[in-house]
């Protein structure tokens, strides 16, 4: 069975499907980058902040300015964090659209069974037939996306320490 069958079996909820993953694929790539971007260049990142952070502090105890160093990194790595949310949103809903597609195959089962009884177990297998595809689909496109999320996130923390690492002796004058 070519992929395209597979896929116009399950109907009109696959092919959403596919389009999210087709988004979401795309979205964890460029975050990919951006953040693969951004590690190469933390050092450089790190003096702008720090910089910036100058210009806003003044000579008082800088103990009493973490809140705004603080404030100033998660700024910026929340801008790094952009796409996030949609990637999230794709590998939780994905398995409830799979879901659906299952509900409304096994009801199309059934009202085959209703209609015309068991005599063409054929028109009753479609219904299975779309059931399973449903499924299968909203589980491949929710899985990566759900690792990929999770991964990200885990970097943009990672990140989030380096950075204050980086800029608190920076700061102090180290």
């Amino acid at each position: 069975m070519r992929i395209v069958d597979f896929i116009n079996a399950g109907g009109s909820i696959t092919w959403i499907l596919v389009a999210m993953n087709i988004v979401g694929l795309s979205l964890i790539l460029w975050r990919f980058f951006i953040l693969k971007d951004f590690k190469k260049r933390i050092d450089s990142e790190a003096r702008l902040l720090t910089n910036d952070l100058h210009q806003q502090l003044t000579t008082k105890n800088l103990m009493s300015h973490l809140d705004l160093v603080k404030d100033s990194i998660s700024s910026r790595v929340h801008e790094l964090e952009v796409g996030m949310t949609s990637i999230k949103v794709i590998a939780t809903t994905a398995p409830l659209l799979g879901l659906l597609g299952t509900v409304v195959g096994i009801y199309e089962a059934f009202q085959v069974i209703s209609a015309k009884g068991l005599t063409d177990p054929g028109q009753f297998a479609s219904g299975i037939s779309y059931a399973l595809i449903t499924t299968i689909v909203g589980l491949i496109v929710a899985i990566p996306h759900y690792i990929a999320h999770n991964y990200l996130s885990g970097e943009l923390d990672t990140l989030e320490i380096k950075m204050e690492k980086h800029i608190t002796p920076m700061l102090k004058g180290e």
